[in-house]
């Protein structure tokens, strides 16, 4: 109950905030794929996320939210909130670093660093490490993701 309370905090205080920073941030949408190790996994991952960048001059920081699958059979949709925290590079580019909390069968938090970069006025790739952190005597696990995205 605790994790739901803290996750509907995190969410609201996004949704609350994002109208009043509408002029100095912007949204973002992606398709993202990779590989899952660790933790019994070794097997391809395919997810979307949403967020919204607040620009703090030359750095910025974030919210997402997020849907991802490993494609193991049976595996459910883990979901994911979060935020980062970067830098900007030159004209087009964001290193970051990223963390949050996931819900689903995994209900712990993760950590990560990533890169992001513009191809074009809206168009977006990056890449992103992120590292899974289990509870329960379960071995942590490692996601390696890249992928393409729309910001407006």
């Amino acid at each position: 109950m605790k994790k739901f309370a803290l996750a509907t905090a995190l969410l609201s205080a996004a949704a609350i905030a994002t109208p009043a920073l509408a002029q100095s941030g912007e949204g973002h949408a992606e398709v993202r794929g990779g590989y899952v190790t660790g933790s019994g996994y070794d097997d391809a991952t395919l997810g979307v996320a949403a967020g919204y960048d607040i620009d703090l001059g030359t750095a910025f920081a974030g919210a997402e939210i997020a849907g991802d699958k490993i494609l193991a059979g049976g595996e459910e949709v883990i979901f994911s909130a979060g935020g980062r925290l970067g830098t900007n590079i030159g004209t087009g580019g964001k290193l970051y670093a990223a963390g949050g909390y996931t819900f689903g069968y995994v209900d712990d938090p993760y950590a990560g660093v990533g890169y992001q970069h513009k191809l074009g006025n809206s168009l977006y790739g990056k890449a992103e490490w992120r590292h899974q952190f289990l509870g329960g005597g379960f071995k942590d696990y490692d996601t390696f993701m890249v992928g393409l995205g729309f910001a407006f």
